[in-house]
């Protein structure tokens, strides 16, 4: 398996990704965090024209896609907690899997910590299982975070 940064040409197998992982966080009891069909086609394009949307696969298949944003994101500025330190950091958005494939988020997780020591993810409080492999990868929890719509997540932060 590899990352590469997504192309234009992945955006209709990274939408079918988006769609299964909606639809298995219903079946899991977490209808709230991708509800109005988050993440939107509009978003993924911007994503792409920016180089920050990556996908996880081989040569014939993408498994994963996720998103790595370098800089300050302006929805960790606040937080009811505290981050583990200052540094430059990346934030990870968006990641999804297709379910076929397992490890797809530990691979990902790698992949990032090899571009940037410091990481900040955050989920819904309904989402256990991914609450369950941010925490396996060694994030710890920092506090909780708002979003655009106003709905609160959990904030977790890696330092290397």
């Amino acid at each position: 398996m590899k990352v590469r940064k997504a192309r234009m040409e992945d955006l209709e197998e990274v939408l079918l990704i988006y769609s299964i992982a909606r639809n298995f966080m219903i079946a899991n009891n977490n209808p709230q965090q991708w509800r109005n069909n988050h993440p939107k086609k509009e978003l993924l394009v911007d994503d792409i024209k920016k180089g920050q949307l990556y996908v996880v696969g081989d040569e014939k298949n993408i498994y994963g896609v996720f998103a790595l944003i370098f800089g300050m994101d302006e929805t960790y500025n606040y937080i009811e907690g505290n981050w583990l330190n200052d540094n430059d950091y990346a934030a990870i958005h968006r990641i999804a899997s297709r379910g076929s494939k397992k490890g797809i988020f530990d691979f990902a997780i790698s992949y990032c910590k090899r571009q940037i020591s410091d990481l900040r993810i955050d989920t819904h409080e309904d989402n256990l299982l991914m609450q369950r492999l941010i925490t396996k990868n060694n994030f710890q929890y920092c506090g909780i975070i708002y979003v655009e719509d106003g709905s609160a997540r959990l904030a977790y932060h890696y330092s290397d």
